[in-house]
């Protein structure tokens, strides 16, 4: 008997009761899913969903549901990236002048209101109240795209700003020692190595923002879960769609992480070099 054969003999004697619990379990689990396939008569509730989804085009509702879905957390996430960045510059400032301080109120208000509300609440009340208030018609995209941006803001001014604050504060210094204004030496030095700093949370921002548009249904826009929504209305049968859509957004959410993880050890990677 060679040591290989060896080997595998001794790790079976070893393992022998964690081998047959975790086949007890996948003969469990497979006679559980097939009762549930049975029970619940996937085979036909499937025929309904293809017919629906691919027969009669329901998969260009789709494709418009994950362009909107697209559009929506990519331009929020960069009018957030505007707005939470001048936040935070704001806040860092030393509140020496009167504008400031008045600027630095303004800012928190902000920040309390759009992260201590429900973001379907600011929802409706942009597009049912304020917009009419203002006299204003936009299509329900731009509607979601301007309040998600919004929304995005305020957290990612407090992300902003926990960015700028690791920065070392000798490069700041060093910037005023060679002359330069205090807003230069913040928005050419500090800010870009504090951007730097939050990448990865801001992956993270971004895949929150993916999840939230879920709820621009309400205003009439169409995303990933209204375009499922409507296929379980027209069939009525919404297991096959609902089932699919978790599928869908998993993989998504999953593919982002995956280039999320990619960026950080690529920064780790880089911060060694130095």
């Amino acid at each position: 008997m060679n040591r290989k054969e060896s080997k595998q003999k001794s790790f079976f004697r070893a393992h022998w009761m964690d081998i047959l619990v975790i086949l007890v379990v996948a003969v469990l689990l497979c006679l559980l899913a097939y009762n549930i396939y049975d029970r619940f008569n996937f085979a036909k509730k499937w025929e309904i969903f293809y017919r629906y989804f691919v027969i009669n085009d329901g998969y260009q509702i789709l494709l418009t549901g994950i362009k909107n879905t697209a559009l929506i957390a990519v331009l929020g996430l960069l009018i957030g990236i505007v707005i939470g960045t001048l936040i935070a510059v704001v806040k860092v400032i030393p509140p020496y002048k009167k504008i400031t301080r008045y600027a630095q109120t303004v800012c928190n208000v902000y920040v309390a209101f759009f992260r201590g509300t429900p973001i379907v609440v600011q929802l409706l009340l942009g597009y049912y109240i304020l917009l009419p208030l203002l006299g204003l018609t936009m299509p329900e995209v731009t509607s979601c795209i301007m309040i998600f941006g919004l929304n995005s803001g305020a957290y990612i001014s407090e992300i902003m700003r926990g960015g700028i604050n690791s920065v070392d504060p000798g490069q700041l210094e060093a910037a005023r020692a060679v002359g330069l204004p205090f807003s230069t030496s913040l928005m050419k030095v500090v800010v870009p190595q504090a951007v730097k700093n939050i990448l990865p949370t801001l992956g993270n921002e971004f895949i929150a923002l993916i999840k939230e548009t879920a709820i621009v249904g309400y205003v009439g826009a169409v995303d990933i879960t209204k375009a499922f929504q409507d296929q379980g209305s027209n069939s009525y049968e919404y297991m096959i769609p609902y089932l699919v859509m978790a599928l869908l957004y998993i993989v998504i959410v999953a593919a982002i992480s995956a280039l999320v993880k990619l960026m950080e050890r690529s920064l780790a990677k880089s911060e060694r070099r130095k």
